[in-house]
């Protein structure tokens, strides 16, 4: 029987990979997949991955791109829920895509949004974190402590030399693009923890070559338990199908 999984995103800006990937995989194996805005508007993606960042370069690769058109046109990005209305009880999993260009904040900064995942994570089902997604769970509170509810969790995210040499590759034509906070993501992860130098994994460094549907060498996740955590749309893929792995064990 089919699973029901949650996917919040912001008005505009997420990440191409991070959102259709899992969604396409998701929808292929019979789950559904339910966006949630924050008051219910059709979202759509950073357009310059669409088209390429920089010289037609650091865009999404063709496969992703093509599953995202499928998704423009599906009933359920075009009809989203409201995070008011979230009930986390009514579902199987949820997934906090990513994504780094500024309208991103609306979604990394709602405490709204945070109070629903920090009910959601008490609920022990399965949840997925990539990229800037992890921040969503680092400023998430657990009510009865304070703390993150990522606070005892092995994790990754967006790692610093990735965000960092993103940035310093293209600053000087896009500015800030890839700079969502002052902070480093890796940074205030890591500020969320009981022990960062335990907990946080930053995984291999292989440049730029993604993880495939055919082909999980180049991609990293880290695996807790029902959590599962990635770094970047090069890891979406396995991602994915870690994320299938815990629904299929429910």
């Amino acid at each position: 029987m089919g699973k029901r999984v949650l996917v919040p995103l912001p008005d505009h800006d997420f990440d191409t990979t991070e959102v259709a990937v899992p969604w396409r995989l998701l929808t292929r194996a019979g789950h559904e997949v339910v966006f949630a805005t924050e008051r219910a508007a059709v979202p759509a993606c950073d357009p310059r991955l669409l088209t390429g960042v920089l010289f037609g370069k650091l865009g999404a690769d063709p496969e992703p791109i093509a599953f995202y058109r499928e998704l423009e046109r599906s009933p359920e990005l075009q009809k989203p829920i409201a995070w008011a209305s979230i009930d986390p009880a009514a579902f199987d999993a949820l997934l906090l895509p990513g994504g780094h260009a500024p309208g991103m904040r609306q979604y990394l900064g709602s405490a709204d949004l945070q109070a629903k995942v920090a009910a959601f994570w008490k609920l022990d089902r399965p949840v997925g974190a990539i990229c800037h997604g992890v921040l969503v769970l680092a400023r998430s509170r657990d009510p009865a402590t304070g703390k993150s509810v990522l606070a005892e969790r092995h994790t990754t995210c967006l790692v610093k030399p990735m965000e960092r040499g993103a940035y310093l590759l293209t600053f000087w034509k896009l500015g800030r693009y890839y700079r969502t906070y002052p902070a480093y993501v890796e940074d205030e992860v890591k500020a969320a923890l009981d022990d960062p130098r335990h907990q946080f994994e930053r995984g291999p460094s292989g440049g730029l070559k993604r993880g495939t549907a055919d082909d999980d060498g180049p991609a990293f996740v880290v695996e807790d338990g029902r959590y599962v955590s990635a770094r970047w749309p090069g890891d979406a893929y396995l991602f994915a199908n870690k994320i299938l792995e815990r629904l299929a064990a429910r």
